[in-house]
């Protein structure tokens, strides 16, 4: 039969499931409600300038967006779903409530960005500059807490959040 580690495990995979089903269903403004909201479902959008844009509601999903400009974006309530964000300027961007499950925010600015009610499990942040982010109430894995918290700095500008805290570092 199944170990007490394994047994919990499952549940807790489980329990991260359902957390992100609820989310969607509950709390999600719906990209199909939505007139002005973009799709770049599958698109290879890589070096262009969506700075400073309105793109709440938006799907990313599966978009391959390396060297992008997204600073100072609005894109909060999105969806971004084995999205490649590799290199790319997310400065001031503000992703708040989006689910990004296995999203690759490698070597990307994050400088004061806002994730705050995110769901980014499987997601990696490997070598990406999060001075000033705002990770409050984000659903994270443990290991890329782990990680962030070695070079968490700043407070956001915006929210006035520290990045540490946000992310629950210990001191």
């Amino acid at each position: 039969m199944f170990s007490s580690q394994l047994r919990q495990r499952l549940l807790s995979l489980l329990l991260i499931i359902v957390i992100a089903i609820a989310w969607v269903l509950l709390d999600a403004t719906p990209a199909i409600a939505q007139d002005s909201a973009v799709n770049y479902t599958y698109s290879e959008i890589r070096r262009q300038d969506f700075s400073h844009q309105n793109l709440v509601g938006g799907v990313f999903a599966a978009a391959d967006a390396r060297g992008s400009n997204f600073e100072g974006a609005d894109v909060s309530n999105s969806i971004l779903t084995k999205g490649i964000f590799v290199e790319t300027n997310l400065k001031d961007a503000n992703f708040t409530s989006s689910l990004m499950d296995r999203v690759s925010f490698e070597n990307s600015d994050l400088t004061n960005a806002i994730f705050q009610n995110a769901v980014a499990t499987s997601t990696n942040f490997a070598g990406a500059t999060i001075t000033g982010a705002d990770f409050s109430h984000a659903i994270l894995d443990r290991y890329q807490i782990f990680q962030m918290c070695k070079r968490a700095e700043g407070t956001n500008p915006t929210t006035g959040v520290e990045t540490r805290f946000s992310l629950g570092c210990r001191d």
